[in-house]
């Protein structure tokens, strides 16, 4: 996986209230099933350089739990690792954006991630779940027609900003344990 780095473009006279962020690269394998695609990473997990990355966002916990890994124990190359064993890849898609703060209302001027090239790479691909609502109104924006070939599922945002209880968001996140033959 290729760091693309998350450096605040200081060139473009970006400041600290509306900072341009540039987001982290796709984690996948090419027999990947799944595709987990959030909207765009926070200020903590874009400063550690991780997916999820903030202590309170139940993504690891919630995916870790639909597919019996503990992966919130683990440290986060174990995590992706996993991730990979599982056949799930990870991404977001917009790939860079302005934004003060993390939260999805702030995002000003996204760009878009190449959905579709990633797809391409993933054949054995059956399930795109997005990660919040930002995530799957911009995905299936960006999908169009290429959604049809999937099962999408719109799953509740595991940020610590969306206050759903935890057992809520799982039973929802459990549908992507479903068949893969759905379509």
């Amino acid at each position: 996986m290729a760091d693309r780095g998350s450096a605040i473009d200081a060139s473009a006279g970006a400041t600290a209230e509306a900072a341009r962020w540039q987001g982290l690269a796709p984690v996948h394998a090419p027999d990947a099933h799944w595709l987990l695609l959030g909207s765009f990473p926070g200020v903590a997990s874009l400063r550690a350089q991780q997916y999820y990355g903030h202590p309170r966002n139940q993504f690891w916990r919630l995916v870790g739990d639909v597919f019996g890994a503990d992966l919130a124990a683990m440290g986060y190359p174990e995590r992706l690792t996993a991730l990979r064993a599982h056949r799930v890849a990870l991404w977001d898609v917009i790939t860079e954006t302005e934004r003060a703060g993390s939260l999805d209302s702030a995002i000003r001027h996204p760009a878009a991630s190449d959905l579709g090239r990633l797809l391409a790479q993933l054949p054995a691909l059956r399930v795109i779940g997005f990660n919040g609502g930002t995530a799957l109104r911009l995905g299936l924006r960006q999908l169009g027609p290429l959604a049809a070939r999937y099962r999408v599922l719109g799953l509740p945002s595991s940020s610590p900003a969306h206050t759903m209880p935890y057992d809520d968001k799982l039973r929802a996140w459990r549908q992507l344990a479903g068949p893969l033959n759905d379509l």
